[in-house]
């Protein structure tokens, strides 16, 4: 399934440069067990963001959003 992600962090430290605001998304192909997974360990893991992401070291608010998007119909001629 085509998904689109859109993570939203407010209030960022990224290598002691502080940034109002940092919106990054992307649309890659995930079936729904990994979205389940990934929805999991955003809300249970503390500090989630930054452990995985190289620099940042502070975030305020965040939040992810995550839109499946509908497959293109292939004509069939």
């Amino acid at each position: 399934m085509k998904v689109k992600f859109v993570l939203t962090m407010d209030d960022v430290e990224i290598d002691d440069r502080k940034i109002d605001q940092v919106i990054l998304d992307w649309e890659t192909d995930v079936d729904q067990d990994e979205i389940l997974e990934l929805s999991h360990k955003w809300i249970t893991s503390k500090n989630f963001l930054t452990k995985r992401m190289e620099g940042l070291t502070r975030v305020g608010e965040s939040s992810l959003m995550i839109e499946p998007l509908e497959e293109e119909q292939e004509n069939e001629w």
